[in-house]
């Protein structure tokens, strides 16, 4: 068996130098092996390439400055930890809430995405849906994309001021929520305050007490609920909570008064007897 003459160690040394470093480059570093051992190597080196100028660009995960959505930019350069532009554009539009439009896209990665957009329509891989004459990319994911597509018509349907990238469809989002709120009866507001406390974490029970105008207590109370099942979803409240009932007055039974005179005098068809009869004696 051949002795492996080649190691990754030079890689590595080249990269904690230099950040980047191009095909041929890491080549020379080796000593220029065949490619098909510089590209083994590089494998065995755990190295990451580029997903602009095709490939040609490697760099190590622990040097990388990813942003948000795995993105860096080095030098006109990018990276993404989904890989490949294809993977990346695919991994960008099914996790954004609202989807996104190719020039959304195009701006994020800093390559144009119009071809590898339509390869993955082409494939089943993303679906797109025409608004105002633009494609907007979704996930193929029949229950997000709805969510997507819903978001995005919230955030077309204007009110707030554009903010760049994902804010302002968290904006729009959080007042989406607000107006949902209103909608729901008590126990469904306190399990709905419980679920974005969860959702936010440490301190979410002050914060959502504070957007929706509750108390943290009930706020904290719906989201043990969430966590315990302790609900019954057929009914708002427990047993025994709320207003107690108030107890209805029966009225009186009502007193035939046809034989009784008024407090000022005979009932009329009582005085018209009474004059008769007097009329009848006096003659």
């Amino acid at each position: 068996m051949r002795t492996d003459t080649f190691t990754t160690e030079p890689i590595i040394s080249l990269l904690h130098r230099q950040s980047v470093a191009s095909l041929i480059e890491i080549s020379a570093a080796l000593g220029s092996p065949s490619h098909r051992t510089v590209c083994r190597k590089l494998a065995k080196a755990g190295c990451r390439s580029s997903y602009s100028h095709c490939g040609r660009y490697y760099t190590l995960d622990e040097l990388a400055c990813y942003d948000e959505h795995g993105l860096w930019h080095h030098n006109g350069i990018h990276f993404s930890t989904a890989g490949s532009l294809m993977q990346t554009a695919q991994v960008l539009v099914s996790k954004a809430p609202a989807g996104r439009f190719a020039a959304e896209l195009t701006s994020m990665v800093g390559v144009d995405t119009q071809d590898v957009l339509r390869k993955l329509v082409a494939d089943n891989r993303l679906h797109r849906t025409q608004i105002d004459g633009c494609f907007l990319y979704c996930t193929t994911d029949g229950v997000e994309q709805r969510k997507q597509l819903r978001a995005r018509q919230i955030l077309r349907s204007g009110g707030l001021p554009q903010l760049p990238d994902d804010r302002h469809v968290e904006v729009q989002l959080s007042a989406a929520s607000a107006t949902l709120f209103n909608l729901l009866d008590e126990r469904q507001r306190r399990l709905f305050a419980g679920l974005e406390s969860l959702r936010i974490g440490h301190g979410g029970d002050r914060r959502v007490a504070d957007s929706f105008g509750l108390s943290p207590t009930t706020v904290a109370s719906g989201r043990k609920q969430l966590l315990e099942g302790d609900f019954d979803p057929n009914r708002i409240r427990k047993p025994g909570g709320g207003r107690k009932a108030v107890e209805k007055k029966r009225l009186p039974h009502r007193i035939d008064h046809s034989d009784y005179g008024t407090r000022h005098g005979w009932m009329s068809g009582q005085r018209t007897v009474m004059d008769t009869s007097n009329h009848t004696n006096s003659c």
